[in-house]
Formats: structure tokens, sequence, C-alpha cells
């Protein structure tokens, strides 16, 4: 029957709402008068007192349609519809009391008062009932939840999470003593440390974090708490994010990996942020990247005159313009955006458009940086990371650019592969024009493995996670230097407005972090146990599959020892090796004539020969020079059975 009713048309129910009023509103005013009277008397209920109810039940009928008490949908019935309810009975009341005495009915004075009691138990509760009852049969096919967080955040998930049709809250846990052993919003608060006996109690399947803004080193340790328990943990969007429109309050998300490290965010300096940008000219190359875009959206918020976009990528260029666009017209901001299609690698298009557009500031993020990829690409990954670089740093010096900054990589140091050394040779590209010129300002930001950019590994581990493994790790002791691309973002942007005649800046990034380990926490925090030799019935294995071509086992970011703090306590200056411009040319002369040749050894013994640090942990591993090679090697074995059998027949018997 139930069921029944919920699946009646919407205006059927507005019928049978009304049906079910008139009745309970006519057994208000019995109940009143058999209250009133201790025994009903017929003789009360005579033609002017049937008279005067009658007008009272349709003047209320009438009265709920008009005030909208019937638009309310009873499963969704909110403080306001109660509200409503309220004011519709007793306006009732007072109509009853008017048609009563008007009509001279012999009526008790004191029942209007009794029956408005009964018409708002009898109306309200009504509903009230109805709605409980479809929550609690909405209860049973939903997924149970423990909400983490007790504060504004949690309360308005739970109130959210009781309208919605997946999950259902079944408590809070909240470590603030103060509101232990409380009920907020319908749940009790638990705290931490009977986490384990409520997940078995309540039959919970998953945790939501509802942590508000506290600070990553917050999360980080009830992270860690919660790692050991089997049960699913996700979090919902920052608070100051569900403020701004940029997400819901019920977009519940995986756990990311800026919530395991175990450090706090940088603070940005604000006077650095928009000493080279705000109300100037601002480039930024490779706009369409995971780098490039993340410095977009940060640069529109400190308000330049123009920002010019360049990417090689059209729909990567159309997607960041797009976004921007939306930003600006949010904002009103007063900010022209010029999306250039283009490469890095046309000297004479860059100078073009730096000149055209009175390019100030330079933020040069256009890279090839995924390693086993350049190490199959060698010639497209020297071209696009160090060529590239040179020519829009020589069209920056002619266009008049004040500051041009490198976005660099940890993989530069101690390179063991052709994208690291790539990467080292355009830093020092960079510091030999710096030595040549003092027009334009070059300075290079390094910095570790970004979270979320293209060829991260979180998301390739969430993947296989949720396809149920295997999740890959290269090698169980593979260590890497981790940061959230805002952070990086911050980094080269505060970085420029430092930097000057060559400048080499790193972050202090904390610790570095084991990558077996952080596969074995996703795992955990996704609800799922390790399948090994301990745990045969486990849902997910780790292989390690080796290290891929040119890859490290741990990561640096200086190459020696001398650092020198700056105006920022998180950011340093590397004091590294430089050549002059002369060795540099000379260099950049051989490798343009090895690349133009499609001569990958040549390639390989100038970057060794150079000061990039470059000690290759393999062979050559480009693909079409591999495909090349073998072809000659046919060959060449053909002409020698050839020539063999040649010799053989001209011998004299």
């Amino acid at each position: 029957m139930i069921d029944f009713l919920f699946r009646l048309p919407r205006a059927q129910k507005r019928v049978v709402s009304v049906l079910a009023d008139i009745v309970f509103l006519s057994l208000s005013l019995i109940a009143a008068l058999f209250l009133r009277l201790d025994q009903l008397s017929w003789s009360i209920l005579n033609q002017s007192s049937l008279l005067a109810f009658s007008l009272t039940l349709i003047a209320t009928i009438v009265l709920f349609i008009r005030i909208g008490l019937y638009r309310a949908v009873i499963r969704y019935m909110s403080n306001h519809a109660l509200y409503v309810l309220l004011i519709g009975t007793s306006v009732s009341a007072l109509l009853l009391a008017t048609f009563s005495f008007l009509l001279h009915a012999p009526m008790p004075r004191s029942t209007p008062l009794i029956y408005w009691c009964l018409a708002i138990v009898f109306v309200g509760g009504s509903r009230l009932i109805v709605r409980s009852t479809f929550q609690h049969q909405m209860m049973k096919a939903k997924e149970r939840v423990i909400i983490y967080g007790a504060g504004h955040s949690g309360i308005q998930l739970s109130s959210s999470l009781y309208q919605g049709n997946q999950f259902q809250p079944v408590i809070f846990v909240d470590d603030d003593p103060k509101k232990q052993g409380t009920i907020i919003n319908g749940l009790r608060v638990y705290p931490a440390g009977q986490l384990a006996k409520a997940i078995e109690r309540y039959g919970a399947s998953r945790i939501l974090l509802a942590l508000g803004n506290s600070s990553r080193l917050e999360r980080s340790q009830i992270l860690q708490l919660l790692e050991p328990m089997p049960i699913k943990v996700q979090t919902i969007p920052a608070f100051k994010d569900v403020v701004s429109g940029r997400a819901s309050i019920t977009e519940v998300r995986d756990i990311e990996i800026e919530d395991l490290l175990c450090r706090e965010e940088m603070t940005p300096d604000q006077g650095l942020l928009g000493k080279c940008i705000t109300d100037k000219v601002v480039m930024v190359t490779g706009a369409g990247g995971s780098i490039g875009s993340e410095l977009c959206r940060q640069i529109i918020e400190l308000q330049p005159r123009t920002l010019v976009l360049i990417e090689l990528s059209e729909y990567g260029l159309y997607k960041i313009a797009h976004e921007l666009e939306t930003t600006i017209s949010k904002l009103n901001y007063q900010i022209e955006l010029k999306p250039i299609l283009g490469s890095v690698q046309k000297e004479h298009r860059m100078q073009v458009i730096m000149q055209s557009f009175g390019v100030n500031t330079l933020y040069h993020a256009a890279a090839y940086k995924h390693v086993p990829m350049v190490e199959h690409n060698m010639i497209e990954g020297i071209r696009n990371n160090i060529f590239g670089t040179w020519y829009a740093a020589e069209a920056a010096v002619r266009a008049g650019v004040e500051t041009f900054v490198l976005v660099s990589t940890d993989k530069a140091v101690r390179p063991t592969n052709i994208m690291g050394a790539s990467k080292r040779m355009a830093e020092l590209v960079l510091q030999g024009l710096a030595q040549r010129t003092t027009s334009t300002h070059f300075c290079m930001v390094r910095f570790g493995n970004v979270l979320g950019s293209s060829g991260s590994v979180v998301p390739l581990f969430r993947e296989q996670i949720l396809k149920g493994g295997p999740v890959t790790v290269t090698h169980p002791d593979i260590r890497r230097f981790f940061m959230t691309i805002p952070e990086a973002a911050l980094l080269v942007l505060q970085a420029g407005a430092m930097g000057s005649k060559g400048d080499v800046f790193v972050l202090d990034m904390g610790d570095s972090i084991k990558i077996d380990t952080l596969a074995r926490r996703m795992v955990h925090l996704m609800g799922c146990s390790i399948r090994d030799a301990q745990n045969l019935r486990g849902d997910i294995e780790i292989v390690y599959t080796g290290l891929r071509p040119g890859e490290k086992l741990y990561e640096e970011l200086l190459i020696g020892n001398n650092a020198e703090g700056t105006a920022h306590p998180c950011i340093f200056k590397a004091r590294e090796e430089a050549l002059t411009w002369e060795q540099v040319e000379s260099l950049l002369t051989s490798l343009d004539r090895a690349c133009h040749t499609f001569d990958c050894e040549s390639v390989r013994e100038i970057l060794l020969s150079s000061a990039t640090g470059f000690s290759p942990s393999n062979e050559i591993e480009d693909l079409v020079w591999q495909e090349t090679k073998l072809a000659k090697s046919v060959v060449s074995n053909v002409e020698d059975l050839k020539k063999a059998k040649i010799e053989k027949q001209t011998v004299p018997v």
C-alpha cells in the first residue's frame, strides 16, 4: 500500500492529501468536542454548528491550497512547510471561532483552541509519519556511511545525504571531546577510539571525511588512523570550494595523494606573487598542460592586464581558454585573453607574438616530460625541451621580455634519462644566456612529481584498484618527491619574482615517499586488502614490473650541497656549475647537427660530454633508431652473404 501511494502521479497525491486533511480536520473537531464535554452530545451538532464547521473546513482547505501546503513534497518536507502548516491551522481555528460566533452555534469557547492543537497533531503528524515511512523505506536501500567530522561541513553533508538516495549517515565521529556523546542532526557523535566497534555495530561500508578547512597534517594523521580499518575512506570538497560554487557538498570522491602528504602546504608570499604579474602582459607556453594550465588559473587570480596562452594542442588550448574565459566573466575581471596556437620550436613566430602583445613576463612550461616516452622519441624530446627553450629564450631577449621563468624538474639532477638530460641542458642554455644579456632576467624552478599530472602514478593506481588489480609498481624501493600542482605553480610564480642571472630555485619538499607504501595505502583507504603470501584471500595484488628505461630509484633536487635561502622560507637557491655562452652555443650547434641527421649515438655522446651530468642507465631506446638499426643490420647481413657467395664462386678449383 505504501509503495502504491509513493508511485502515484503528483496530481493524485495532492488529491489524496486533500481528502486526508478533510478527514483529519473532522476528527480534530469531534475529538475537541469530546475532550471538552467528556462525552459527545448530538444536540450540540445542530444545523448552525454543522454549518460553522463546514464553512471552516472549506475555508481551511482553500487556505491550505493558497499558502502552498500541497505543493510541498512530503518526503522532503522542511521546517518551512511545518511553519506554513502552523499558520494554516491557526487561521482555521480562528475561522471556527468566528463562524461559531456569527452563526450562534452552541460550541464551548475552548473548543477552537483544542481543535487547533489536535489539527496540528493530526495534519502535521500524518505528514511526518509519511516522511518517516518513506525515509525508512529509502534507508533499506541506501549504503550506510560514517561521517568523520561533526562540524559545519559534516552537518551540511548529513542533511544532504538524508535527502539523497545513495548514502545513509549512521553516526558522526569527531575528535572534539565537547561533541562526543552528543546527538547532532539526529546522529550520535563517537570518539575515534570507538570507530572500529561502531563500524561493526552499524554495518557501515565507508567513511566520509568532512574535515572542513583542517590542515593537511591533520588530515594525514586521521588517514593514518583509518588506514588499517577494513572500510573505504572518501572525502568531500573543501568548504571554500563549496561556498564558491566550484563543488557540491555531496561530491564524494576518493582520497587524493595530497591528503597523504605528511607536511603542511606552502604559504605563499602575496608580494612575490603579484610582482611580475599584476597589471602586466604575461605569457605561458604549454598553457594546456598540467602545470601550464594551473599557472594560468593562478595568474588570472593576480589580475594581469593580458594573458597570452601558447599551446600546440588545439583541444588543450580550447579547453583552458574556455575555462579561463568563464572565470574572468564570473569574477568580472578586466583581463584580455589571447589563446595562440603555435610551437615553441618556431623562433620567429614566438618573437612576433611576444612583440605584438608586449609581453613582460614569460613562464615556459612547454616540455615533453614523460620519461619512457622521451626515451622512445629522444630526438623530438631534445628538439622540444632544449631547442624549444633556446628559441623561446632568444625570442624573449629580442622582444624585450623582462622575466623568463623555466619550469624544470628534479630529474635534471644527475640525469639517467634523456628527459632529465634535456631539461638540465635547457637550464644550462638559460644560464649561458643570462651571462650574455642583462635585459631579460632568466631563472628556473625545479620540483618533484606533481600530483594529478599526465603520467602521475596516482590516477593509474586508482584505476587499477577499481578494476580489481593488480597494482603495478616498478620497484619495491623506488622513492619520489611529491607536491600538488597548485603548490608547484605557486612556487614558479614566486621564484619568478626573485630570479635573475640564471638562478636555479628548488623547494623544500620534505621527505620523499616510497611508491610501494603509497600504493598500499591507496589500496587500504579504498576499502580493499592486499593479496600476498600472507593473505591469499586479499583483494588487490601488487606486482613489481622492474625499472623502466631511464628510471632512477631515487630523485634529487640539488646537484651539490650548495644551497642558500631566499626571501621565501620554503624556496632555496642552488649554486651549481654553469657553462659560458660560447661553450653552450658550441654544444647546441653540434646537437642540432646530430638531431638533423637523426644520429642518436652522436646526440648521446654530446650530452655525455656536456656538463649535464648525464649517466644513462640503458642503451638507446629510440624506437625509430632501433628499427633503422635493425634494418641496416639485415641489409648488411644480406650484403655479406652475397659477397661471400660471389667470393666462393670466383675461387679457382
